[in-house]
């Protein structure tokens, strides 16, 4: 007879075995066995109230028996889920499956998967929290049901393929409210009036004639160059001199948002990437002590540490740096996220003396990345401020005052740990009063920039900011918008696609508060309420729930269809209704109108025609015909399937355009890539234009006065700027 731990991951099972003697054994689940089924609502609602029909997945029948089986024959069972709320209601969900009182078996929690974390849990086990699984499950029926009504409707309304969702929705709305800031952004000119003065001291304008200037006070330049031309004739004397010492407090260590933003900066990891590697860091990996979880839980918003891990910190802090990077007291750190309580700590390694040099040995390339991340910032966490030197100086004539800033780092502190680009810049001995010389006055044009496209770590944080979702959210969320082409994610840069537009402005019409980020964090926020004992989870549901189905039914009669059905002009073969062309998920199509009464479909029988390129197969001797693929014409052997031989076209000359190289007066000619047709500059290496549209002669950009292209967007026909992609309507 032994004792049965239950877990999720068998990486997880693996490591925690090695910590136990024979007398247990250590099994995974495999995630969650039971779930609301896929292809149905799967939530009956009865006098306000909710039963979700769960059921075990066909991929987890396996594994729920043979938990059974050793369950028969266990002494005592454990449920050691991970300590968040889906953890719990996993935990709760398996011993539903093995038909056990879940307020009865032993529960376990660790915030980390070591030895002595393993034995104080089961020294101290608790029973299942039903508040927290009330609180998962609430979040799960609210997503089932905003996802299964929602994109229901989406799909009769605007194109079968799509979907919303309570989370996914609102963190959308923030992309296309970017992009439609970034598409109205027109830039300001601007200018500023820079001063070098004996040594080479430079100096910014930051007062005229009594007069503070702004960073767009100065926009006419008729002005701006008086002004120069009488600060150049004036003679200076040095102002005010300053000196102020300024600490830089300490990092707080990691939470999930900020570590995700941190990799995506830092190392180039996308969020899904950043959570899969910290899995395995936690989950277990071998050390020069065996086996064993390298960091703490890294689906947390909290900021706490342990008070071992705190003198575990100021111990090696003191060994390999000195006393003096050893503050007087262990620092602490309170989160600003809201609602913060998915975890008892911040992310940190589970044992400093696995030191990066160490871990170095044992750690894939990207293991050891992320772990030497989380380990500097954890050590910096707990060490003492940096201290700089802020220096600055004025240069004061009859009608204007310039101002030159410096600085200096005094003591590195926690820069010692995880580094500091920031170079001194000095400034040199100075007496006020002392006449000085302007050996250059000049004026430089500026224009303002746009907001820029969120990347991943900045969309991170605004949901953080904002309160959608929670940390084992945030990754996700990002994926699945990809998944479902409403975002396009190109050198780091989230784009909102076509698709974003258009549902998002269906939802803002009709179902506002699904994508107001306000509403979606009160609901978070009463989620939290739920796991507090706070609020009823079948009262939360169905406050929301009322109005949201009587907005459904509604929407259903009186939002108007975006789908775009032309008539072909010939008539079903089935019923002898009128054919219409379709947009569907994977492009146009001909089916009848009269669906869905009729569901005739009409299938593209056509052939394309072979036509002989006068070239003869060099494997077979068959001639060679030309056909049309993704990337362009190309040669297949007449003779496939038997003889599969291809190969390119490049011997046909490439079209050329009347227009001219903007940049060298070069050709342009059409060229052709895996990712479709460009155009760009016969010169090539010598010269690097290139559009993704056809460019044209004329018009020239309002903005800039570089050459456009002529295209439809978003239903209409517009010039955009190959340079400053300015987009303007086409006016024929």
């Amino acid at each position: 007879m032994k004792n049965l731990i239950i877990v999720e991951s068998p990486a997880k099972a693996k490591t925690i075995k090695n910590f136990l003697d024979s007398s247990y054994e250590v099994v995974a689940s495999k995630g969650h066995i039971r779930d609301l089924p896929k292809n149905t609502f799967g939530i009956k609602i009865e006098n306000k109230h909710f039963i979700p029909e769960y059921k075990i997945a066909p991929d987890h029948k396996e594994i729920v028996n043979q938990i059974k089986s050793l369950a028969k024959n266990a002494t005592q069972i454990y449920i050691a889920t991970d300590e968040d709320r889906e953890g719990e209601a996993i935990g709760y969900h398996i011993t539903q499956a093995l038909g056990e009182d879940a307020s009865k078996l032993p529960r376990i929690v660790f915030h980390e998967i070591t030895k002595s974390a393993i034995t104080h849990a089961l020294e101290h086990p608790r029973h299942i929290d039903m508040d927290k699984v009330d609180a998962q499950q609430a979040r799960r029926l609210l997503d089932r049901i905003v996802g299964f009504k929602l994109s229901g409707l989406i799909a009769t309304k605007i194109q079968r393929g799509l979907s919303a969702g309570r989370v996914q929705s609102s963190t959308l709305k923030l992309v296309v409210e970017r992009e439609k800031e970034i598409q109205a952004f027109k830039p300001v000119r601007y200018f500023n009036i820079q001063g070098i003065f004996s040594p080479s001291i430079q100096a910014e304008l930051i007062e005229f004639q009594n007069q503070k200037l702004e960073k767009l006070s100065l926009q006419d330049e008729k002005m701006v160059l008086s002004m120069v031309e009488q600060l150049q004739k004036e003679e200076f004397e040095v102002g005010a001199i300053s000196k102020k010492s300024k600490k830089t407090p300490t990092p707080p260590p990691f939470m999930t948002s900020t570590l995700q933003q941190s990799a995506s900066s830092l190392l180039g990891f996308s969020p899904t990437k950043t959570m899969s590697v910290a899995q395995k860091l936690y989950e277990g990996v071998k050390t020069n002590n065996g086996v064993m979880g390298a960091i703490t839980y890294m689906r947390t918003d909290s900021l706490n540490i342990a008070k071992e891990a705190q003198e575990s910190a100021r111990e090696m802090l003191s060994k390999t740096y000195g006393k003096d990077y050893v503050p007087s007291k262990p620092k602490s750190y309170v989160s600003k996220s809201k609602g913060a309580q998915e975890a008892h700590e911040a992310i940190r390694p589970t044992n400093l003396a696995f030191t990066l040099e160490i871990a170095k040995e044992f750690l894939s390339n990207d293991e050891y990345k992320l772990y030497a991340l989380i380990y500097k910032r954890f050590l910096a966490s707990q060490s003492t401020d940096a201290e700089f030197e802020s220096q600055s100086v004025s240069f004061i004539s009859k009608s204007g005052v310039f101002k030159a800033n410096g600085s200096r780092l005094l003591f590195d502190g926690f820069y010692k740990i995880i580094g500091n680009e920031d170079k001194d810049k000095l400034l040199p001995p100075l007496s006020e009063g002392k006449v000085i010389k302007a050996e250059e006055i000049s004026s430089k044009e500026h224009f303002t920039e746009p907001p820029a496209r969120f990347n991943e770590a900045g969309l991170i944080k605004m949901m953080e900011s904002l309160g959608i979702g929670r940390p084992s959210t945030y990754a996700p969320t990002i994926a699945l918008l990809s998944s479902r082409d409403y975002i396009k994610i190109e050198k780091k840069q989230i784009f909102a696609q076509e698709s974003a537009f258009r549902v998002t402005e269906m939802l803002e019409q009709h179902f506002n508060e699904i994508v107001d980020s306000h509403f979606t964090a009160k609901l978070e926020e009463e989620l939290d309420d739920i796991a507090e004992k706070k609020e009823n989870w079948q009262e939360v549901l169905w406050r929301f729930y009322e109005p949201f189905e009587q907005k459904i039914t509604q929407g259903k009669k009186n939002i108007a269809s975006q789908k775009v059905a032309t008539p072909t002009g010939e008539n079903c073969p089935e019923c002898n209704s009128p054919l219409v062309k379709r947009m569907g998920r994977y492009g146009e199509f001909v089916a009848c109108s009269g669906y869905p009464k009729c569901k005739y479909i009409q299938k593209n029988t056509s052939k394309q025609e072979e036509v002989v390129s006068g070239e003869v197969c060099e494997k077979c001797g068959k001639p060679m015909i030309k056909k049309a693929g993704k990337n362009g014409e190309f040669l297949a052997c007449s003779g496939y399937p038997k003889c599969k031989n291809t190969k390119s076209l490049s011997s046909t000359p490439p079209k050329t355009l009347e227009v001219k190289c903007p940049e060298c007066g070069g050709e342009i000619v059409e060229r052709r890539s895996k990712r479709g047709a460009f155009f760009g500059c016969n010169n090539y290496p010598k010269c690097n234009f290139i559009s993704k549209y056809e460019p044209i002669a004329s018009p020239k950009c309002p903005e800039c006065g570089y050459m456009v292209t002529k295209r439809t967007y978003r239903g209409k026909e517009i010039y955009e700027c190959i340079k400053c992609k300015n987009k303007t309507e086409a006016k024929d």
